[in-house]
């Protein structure tokens, strides 16, 4: 296990609760410039390989790299590094720029994600942009090819989903880590990837199935987003560290308790955020059937009160694709009366504050600590 050290380096200005004359290093200053570098070399690597099988196929690459190197919090490579620092990593280490590379993998899986949830959900636009399965039927649409455009889009957009799922395991496997380093690391790494499909799969069929309960949405919450956002970052960067069970334990709490809220903050920016600034027209999960805690609030709400009018308003519009803006503004303004707004609120703050408290429990080097906490509150506070 790495020694626990202060960070040396260059001189760069200081995280949240570093101290002013302590010298920060540049991948602690610039995370997320250091992970899209690790990404775009990688990729550029790919695109060498895709060039050697047909230039078609250069096109399609090009295109994912784009989606990948593109805006982006890079929220997962940056709980994973901290997780690893917390766990007694140095930037300093020579073993740091491999760390590095392979916490950058988990963007991959990200795009991965994001691909394929869009096609699930028909989704047209992702960070102001066509989705991909969007853009790629419009390639064809404009190129006049044979047969629907949609289905060619749909059949892009999952073989690249499927190529940035390999990618990522290609750019973990290839990151220099040190072999026990990496077979701790794939132990984390087996059991995100299990269980982001099968949040993704708990999502589909409880669309399909209707299922309206809290719990249910909830448990989805938690496989589908937390798991792999911070949860298993973290866990991945403290096996690549080599930490205990007691701090693997905390980190995982921590994680699922901050993943889950992130979550949450997601689904009412989904429905009350500014599309200038979410990058997706808001209603957009309303109309793709989405079973939100947010919604199987509402839905609790109004049948425990026997406002029969505010159910069937919210389980007719929740899955229609033509609900309009003025249905949707209904929906926002039922949800804040029915009191699904406040309660999920609450539940955000409940999170927020048990993930804190495992946090402030856990024996971590600094400055992990207070960058964890930080990252916690970027989570969870984001702007409509």
């Amino acid at each position: 296990m790495a020694q626990r050290n202060a960070t040396r380096g260059a001189r760069a200005q200081p995280l949240a609760g570093v101290a002013e004359d302590q010298q920060v290093h540049p991948f602690d200053h610039d995370l997320r410039a250091e992970v899209r570098r690790e990404l775009a070399g990688f990729l550029q690597t790919k695109r060498n390989e895709a060039a050697q099988i047909d230039p078609q196929f250069v096109a399609a690459v090009d295109s994912l790299s784009d989606f990948v190197l593109g805006p982006g919090k890079r929220l997962r490579p940056t709980f994973a590094w901290w997780g690893w620092r917390g766990a007694g990593g140095s930037p300093d280490d020579p073993q740091a720029r491999a760390v590095l590379r392979a916490v950058s993998s988990l963007e991959l899986i990200q795009a991965c994600a994001l691909v394929h949830d869009d096609l699930i959900d028909h989704s047209t636009t992702r960070r102001g942009a066509p989705t991909m399965h969007v853009d790629f039927a419009a390639q064809h649409r404009a190129a006049g090819w044979l047969g629907a455009p949609e289905r060619f889009g749909a059949a892009t957009a999952i073989l690249l989903g499927d190529i940035a799922l390999a990618w990522a395991d290609d750019m973990l496997r290839s990151s220099d880590l040190w072999p026990e380093q990496l077979g701790r690391a794939h132990v984390v790494w087996q059991a995100m990837r299990t269980e982001v499909l099968a949040g993704q799969y708990l999502d589909v069929i409880t669309q399909a199935s209707g299922d309206e309960s809290p719990e249910t949405a909830l448990r989805i919450d938690r496989y589908k987003t937390a798991a792999y956002t911070v949860e298993r970052p973290l866990h991945l960067g403290a096996a690549i560290a080599g930490a205990d069970s007691a701090l693997v334990h905390a980190y995982r709490r921590f994680g699922a308790d901050i993943g889950v809220a992130f979550q949450l903050r997601d689904d009412l920016l989904g429905m009350f955020g500014d599309p200038r600034v979410t990058g997706k027209p808001a209603g957009d999960d309303l109309r793709e059937g989405k079973r939100t805690l947010l919604l199987a609030y509402g839905l609790r709400a109004a049948d425990e009160k026997r406002q029969t009018g505010a159910a069937d308003l919210l389980r007719g519009a929740i899955g229609n694709p033509q609900v309009d803006e003025n249905t949707v503004t209904e929906v926002r303004e039922l949800l804040i009366e029915l009191g699904a707004v406040a309660e999920v609120e609450r539940r955000i703050t409940t999170l927020t504050s048990s993930a804190l408290r495992s946090l402030r429990a856990a024996e971590l080097a600094e400055p992990a600590g207070a960058r964890l906490a930080e990252l916690a509150a970027q989570a969870t506070r984001r702007v409509r």
